[in-house]
């Protein structure tokens, strides 16, 4: 038993020395395996790279010979002097297009002037140049003054040779081009120097060019790569003769070294596990050493209080430390300050740069936070993009905020994410201790709290709690319980619905549904109010859906011509909004057509991908759409231009200021006019007086709303008006 106890430390020194001459054997072969199929795979990249290049020069000179084709040639030189537009079209436009696949043609007269112009095989106006002219101008001017030059000696015919190139950005898109002067081609056409016509060819460097160049040399997936996106090691830039790199042919890249590994490993795999094979065995009898163990146990410990993407304390940690450090804080009698902090539309940095840009704006986040607070205090990420800070033994209020504003100057600061430098924002929300007494999560929950409401005031800033935000709270909390019983069918909800009038005012055209909450404790609440906490809750779908239903269920049994239901932003971000709408539309009954959807201008600015697939599904299946309170926002006039809304409404605060301001009715014509000419109906809503309705008949305006012509009216009211009767039974019975 002694010598087995003996034999232990002296098997352990074995077992580490054989253990560590293997591991720096396998390391060795390993590393130089990885090494020398690194330096092939470099190699071959390099190699890779120079076919692209070569293969570029070689269209490139392509370009030149088939323009060279149609410009060294007599009858090119007179049917151009002649104008001859349909001789030109065919031989030197619309040919290198059909032929050559050259993708813009122009024909510039001895003052650079465009006399013909082709884009993609259509003849255009030779205005069109206009839109390239500023990146053709250097190349033009290089050509000109090589043709004032006198011809070099011992050198005939020099200007039929003549050409100058580049790659240029056409509409933000890479092309070869190439500009050669129309010489004659004998001796039969006489020409002076200073006298000749340009020829302007452009072919447009697209994956079509860019495979053929690279199906010369068996590349695969070879494509172009604008500035704006990662290009990875396989790929070679388009650099004009400026310098400027204008995108870039990218690759899969062939890595025969790593092609070589893989054949390989299942042999090395084979070697690898007869060796570990012989160590286990060696190892089994063996116990663990107990330093190896205790590294286990503290990097375990470590990470289960830590965060593994930035190193700082995770939830956990925070948690206990925001305890003990108010422990302490209320028996030393000092004051604790908690910050709360998330960065402002995180999202869209993940979005639209990817989660590894998200993580390392994450990491950054981190540093600058340590950096900037002292080190006796604490920052902690809690997930996501949040983190809190606690400061210890804050004298006042507003030394908490000093250190706010330290922190948000510091996340001003530009930051850089893979090549691109972003700007972001913060939110702080401030908490803090009020005694001995005070509890750390009724101090989490305050700064939550004013957390909300420095993102509700604007964001990039902070808030400190106060009482009444607790009561806020309380309230908001309340009006969303009561809100949704009165969705589950307790009743308080209801609609209103305020015709929309001919330009006569006595002709009713249609109704727009306003819903009304008659609360029996508040009273009625403001819709604005409601809406509000219905979209910060989760609610709005509930809240729109039941509207919507509501008013299409009312708009069946009407003669009303259409209906139209406001709806939320967020409802549009719903990529199954459209499809909820028209199962509303089936459960009714509601033809489509008669279905009018308003929404706010702003939303039609975010470019948001959903919106506009939902936008374009609604109106495809008859539902008209309708741009609300418009000339308040950024009104996207390329939403107007591509047709995209139906209908527009002009807001009641231009109606308003008619009678008085003469700007309002400037703008309010305005408005009206570009409606007119773009084919979009407009009405005008707010209108209060007989001077408002008779200015904007005038202007063009037919379809008006206000109290002048009507109130909001409950249903009953709206039944009693003439043409809104009930829809015929019979006629609906034999529908059906």
């Amino acid at each position: 038993m002694s010598a087995r106890h003996n034999s232990s430390p002296l098997t352990r020194q074995v077992t580490l020395t054989v253990l560590t001459l293997a591991a720096f054997a396998l390391a060795i072969v390993v590393g130089f395996g990885f090494y020398a199929a690194n330096q092939a795979d470099e190699a071959s990249l390099e190699r890779q790279k120079i076919f692209i290049a070569d293969g570029l020069k070689d269209q490139i000179a392509a370009v030149q010979r088939e323009q060279e084709s149609v410009t060294v040639w007599d009858d090119s030189v007179t049917n151009v002097r002649a104008g001859n537009q349909a001789w030109i079209e065919e031989n030197l436009s619309t040919w290198m297009y059909t032929y050559y696949g050259h993708n813009r043609v122009y024909i510039l007269d001895a003052a650079n002037r465009a006399i013909h112009a082709m884009r993609e095989g259509k003849v255009v106006e030779a205005s069109a140049l206009g839109e390239d002219e500023p990146e053709l101008r250097p190349t033009i001017a290089r050509l000109r003054h090589m043709l004032a030059e006198p011809p070099k000696a011992g050198v005939s015919g020099q200007s039929a040779k003549m050409v100058a190139q580049d790659l240029v950005s056409l509409q933000g898109k890479p092309a070869i081009l190439s500009i050669m002067p129309l010489v004659p081609s004998t001796d039969r056409v006489t020409q002076a120097t200073g006298t000749e016509y340009l020829h302007v060819s452009a072919e447009f460097i697209n994956d079509a060019v860019i495979g053929r160049i690279a199906g010369k040399y068996l590349l695969e997936g070879a494509r172009l790569v604008p500035l704006s996106q990662p290009t990875g090691a396989a790929a070679v830039p388009l650099i004009d003769s400026r310098g400027v790199i204008l995108g870039y042919i990218s690759w899969d890249r062939l890595r025969p070294g790593l092609t070589l590994v893989r054949q390989t490993a299942p042999a090395l795999a084979i070697a690898l596990l007869l060796g570990g094979g012989v160590l286990m065995y060696l190892l089994r009898r063996l116990r663990r050493a107990s330093a190896a163990l205790q590294s286990s146990q503290d990097h375990a410990q470590y990470l289960a209080f830590h965060d593994t993407l930035t190193g700082l304390p995770n939830r956990a940690l925070f948690e206990d430390r925001l305890r003990r450090t108010l422990l302490f804080a209320g028996q030393d009698g000092t004051r604790v300050a908690l910050l709360y902090l998330d960065l402002d539309r995180f999202k869209h940095i993940n979005d639209t740069l990817g989660h590894p840009a998200g993580d390392e704006l994450v990491r950054q986040t981190a540093a600058r936070l340590k950096h900037t607070i002292r080190e006796v205090d604490t920052v902690a990420r809690l997930g996501g993009d949040e983190f809190a800070i606690i400061l210890l033994d804050v004298p006042d209020v507003g030394s908490a905020e000093d250190i706010a504003e330290r922190l948000l100057l510091k996340l001003r600061e530009p930051f850089r994410l893979i090549d691109d430098q972003v700007f972001v924002s913060a939110s702080v929300g401030i908490a803090l201790s009020s005694g001995s007494d005070t509890d750390a999560d009724d101090l989490l929950r305050k700064a939550d709290i004013a957390l909300y409401e420095a993102k509700k005031n604007g964001r990039g800033r902070y808030e400190v709690f106060a009482g009444d935000m607790d009561d806020l709270l309380l309230r908001k909390r309340k009006v969303e319980s009561e809100l949704r019983k009165a969705l589950d069918g307790e009743g308080g909800i209801k609609l209103a619905y305020q015709p929309v009038f001919a330009a006569d005012g006595r002709g009713i055209l249609g109704a727009e549904a306003l819903i009304r909450w008659g609360h029996e404790v508040h009273g009625a609440l403001p819709a604005a109010q409601f809406i509000a906490i219905a979209e910060e809750r989760g609610l709005i779908g509930e809240l729109g859906k039941w509207a919507l239903s509501e008013a299409c269920r009312f708009a069946v049994a009407t003669e009303l011509p259409w209906i139209a239901v406001n709806i939320s932003p967020m409802q549009l971000r719903d990529v199954g909004f459209a499809e909820e709408v028209a199962e509303i539309l089936r459960e009714t009954g509601l033809d489509p057509s008669r279905l009018q959807l308003e929404t706010t201008e702003n939303v039609l600015l975010e470019h948001n991908d959903t919106i506009g697939a939902v936008i374009a599904a609604l109106r495809q299946s008859g539902v008209r759409i309708v741009l609300d309170d418009f000339g308040t926002g950024y009104s996207s006039l390329s939403y107007l231009r591509r047709r995209a809304i139906d209908k527009l409404k002009i807001d009641r605060s231009f109606v308003r200021l008619l009678d008085e301001d003469q700007s309002a009715r400037a703008i309010a014509k305005t408005l009206i006019e570009l409606a007119l000419a773009l084919k979009v109906e407009v009405t005008a809503e707010g209108v209060e007086t007989d001077t408002q309705k008779a200015l904007l008949v005038g202007m063009g305006c037919h379809q008006l709303q206000g109290y002048l012509l009507s109130p909001p009216l409950e249903p009953g009211q709206l039944l009693a008006l003439p043409g809104v009767s009930p829809a015929n039974r019979e006629r609906s019975v034999a529908r059906a």
